[in-house]
């Protein structure tokens, strides 16, 4: 029923799962994950089809849990985007871009400090959503 609940999104047309693993506690790896599923910047990049990781960072950043960039791993899917802060050296953006053209997509981050982890699921934020909420008077 949740899956449904973010399927069914004003305007959604990507499912997303956000999974935070190697945080210092759960609640530390919900509060990067929320962090992540909320931001605007990156749900318009998963609308974009774009593995835009830089915006992931800047959501974790954001976050205030505990973080250090040069020990994330980032995925989209099983590709590798991020490792140790930086772009993966086996990183090839066709195929990063080619995976985010599906309707499902996972990010995967691993903040490499402790055992912490948490998945939470959101939508991306497309122009449909902002035609559907600017249209309409209360």
């Amino acid at each position: 029923l949740a899956h449904q609940v973010v399927r069914d999104g004003e305007g959604a047309s990507k499912f997303v799962e956000v999974r935070v693993t190697g945080a210092l506690s759960d609640q530390d790896a919900k509060t990067h994950a929320m962090a992540i599923a909320n931001s605007p910047l990156v749900k318009t990049a998963i609308a974009g089809e774009d593995p835009n990781w830089g915006r992931i960072v800047m959501a974790i950043g954001k976050s205030g849990a505990a973080a250090e960039r040069d020990l994330l791993t980032i995925k989209f899917g099983d590709i590798t985007v991020a490792e140790n802060g930086w772009v993966s050296p086996d990183y090839n953006e066709e195929q990063g871009a080619g995976y985010m053209l599906n309707q499902e997509v996972v990010i995967s981050v691993d903040l490499a400090l402790g055992s912490g982890q948490a998945t939470v699921w959101t939508c991306d934020l497309t122009h449909g959503y902002i035609s559907i909420n600017a249209d309409y008077r209360s």
